[in-house]
């Protein structure tokens, strides 16, 4: 008998996950019939003991989401450039050996979101917001953006690792009090990081003619920035894209496949969220 492969997602908490809808019909796409992909109510101190238990002939990867993408760290063999620089790991690729390799897909995933939608460079960016999910932004940018980049942040503590965060990115970053967000709206690319209903109070102050609003939530969908920034003609990209986009290489990390199903995936991200 053929040995099953299986992949999951593991959080906390879990249960709204599309994770699972979105690698099951990549599955479906390419005929992948031994491949089953789960979802695992994990925390921080449950991970040690559900990654050990894990079979190495059995198991291909894990996605993870808060709030464990750091707590991961310790459990991992090795860590990509990219997870080191963000310090947070949200896919762990697991070899016959045994060993763990851990990696972000977010960042790259972020990248190919914007240049899906036409956007390669840009000569500044912002990003609100200062967690796990806006260093993996930082990153991104760094890639892409030509110039300073402006972090709202709340509070000094968060501003210093921000431009810290920088610093070892190679890019300038300039932090600015979070009351003045809208202000981040009038520049060519803003990223917004933060949970549902932060940046609601910013949709009234937006000007006439936004840049590009890349939203990473996408339950409820569009946020108020996001409907905001859409009436004025903006671009606005949201969590599905990047869900998406990260969800690929994770599948390609995971089956080996060269060039994963992204059309058949975004698809059943779409029918989730309908649903």
């Amino acid at each position: 008998m053929t040995t099953p492969h299986r992949a999951a997602v593991l959080g906390s908490p879990i249960a709204h996950s599309l994770s699972p809808a979105l690698h099951t019909a990549g599955y479906a796409a390419l005929g992948l019939t031994g491949w089953r992909y789960g979802r695992h109510e994990v925390d921080e101190a449950a991970l040690a003991g559900f990654v050990g238990g894990l079979d190495p002939a059995e198991w291909a990867g894990l996605s993870l989401t808060m709030p464990l993408k750091r707590a991961i760290r310790p459990l991992l063999d090795t860590v990509s450039d990219t997870a080191r620089a963000v310090d947070a790991v949200n896919t762990v690729v697991l070899d016959r050996d045994g060993r763990r390799h851990g990696d972000n897909t977010d960042v790259p995933g972020l990248v190919n979101a914007l240049r899906e939608r036409g956007v390669h460079r840009v000569e500044s960016a912002a990003v609100l917001g200062a967690g796990a999910t806006a260093s993996s932004a930082l990153a991104a940018l760094a890639e892409i953006c030509d110039g300073e980049v402006t972090a709202y942040v709340r509070g000094p503590e968060r501003a210093a690792e921000m431009r810290a965060l920088g610093e070892r990115l190679g890019v300038p970053v300039r932090t600015a009090d979070w009351a003045a967000g809208a202000d981040a709206l009038a520049g060519p690319l803003t990223v917004s990081t933060t949970p549902v209903g932060a940046t609601d109070g910013f949709a009234p102050g937006l000007t006439a003619a936004p840049g590009v609003l890349f939203d990473v939530l996408y339950h409820p969908w569009p946020t108020a920035l996001a409907a905001a920034c859409l009436e004025r003609g903006g671009t606005v990209l949201g969590g599905l894209d990047l869900l998406v986009h990260q969800a690929v290489l994770q599948f390609e990390r995971f089956t080996g496949v060269p060039r994963g199903p992204l059309a058949a995936m975004r698809a059943a991200g779409e029918a989730a969220l309908a649903g």
